[in-house]
């Protein structure tokens, strides 16, 4: 046989005898993974993504508003005459874990926030007493007031959220979605002017926040904002 022609058949041969070359179908071909389960292994792999996100957001955060909510029909003790109301000290350290709060220690805190709270019955602006949160002069909470102006301190050693409800919980006076102290059904609220919806108690507290809380017939004026001295 000429050479020629045999080496055309060999070729031939050659051809007939390989394998078909194997074509890509995607990333989860290459990786080894069958290609009807590719989808699947994707979606979970992204749902486990994203519990792992809100886990650490939550971590970051100290944790949400629902987990720092003061449940005030197990709270015995409240006050429930009409105002005005004293700062609730009596109770305080007997109800440091039914308001989450701790006494604060001589370390550095993370952060030293204030706010401004103005509380009204009737349109009558209601005093918030000095001192709530501070119990005899032997310790403080996270949460508290040193004068009678309406002042609120957050100050921590760690940064985690803190609410209005907690506040509230340490002076001994109910606040719920519909009442102040012994003041059901007519309950208003607002932060910074602006007319809020839902429970008070769960408003997390924010740097140089105006809230005001008002029980029946809201005041002529709803203060908008507050003069805080320089550095506070």
């Amino acid at each position: 046989m000429p050479s020629g022609k045999k080496s055309k058949q060999m070729r031939r041969a050659a051809q007939v005898a390989a394998p078909p070359p194997v074509r890509s179908k995607g990333r989860g071909a290459r990786a080894g993974l069958p290609t009807g389960n590719r989808k699947l292994w994707l979606g979970g792999a992204g749902a486990v993504l994203v519990v792992a996100a809100i886990v650490l957001a939550i971590t970051l955060s100290g944790g949400s508003a629902n987990s720092l909510r003061v449940d005030f029909s197990q709270m015995p003790g409240l006050q429930t005459g009409p105002p005005p109301w004293n700062n609730g000290v009596g109770e305080l350290q007997d109800r440091l874990a039914q308001v989450h709060l701790n006494p604060l220690g001589g370390g550095t805190t993370a952060f030293h926030i204030h706010q401004h709270l103005d509380v009204f019955v009737n349109g009558k602006h209601v005093t918030v007493p000095k001192l709530i949160g501070i119990y005899d002069g032997s310790f403080v909470t996270e949460i508290h007031t040193h004068t009678s102006d309406g002042v609120i301190h957050v100050e921590s050693p760690t940064n985690r959220d803190y609410t209005l409800g907690q506040l509230f919980g340490e002076w001994s006076v109910r606040l719920t979605a519909s009442c102040l102290g012994r003041y059901c059904g007519d309950l208003h609220w607002w932060v910074d002017g602006k007319p809020q919806t839902g429970d008070p108690s769960d408003l997390v507290l924010r740097p140089h926040q105006e809230i005001v809380v008002a029980a029946g017939k809201p005041p002529a004026h709803i203060p908008s904002s507050h003069k805080f001295p320089a550095g506070e």
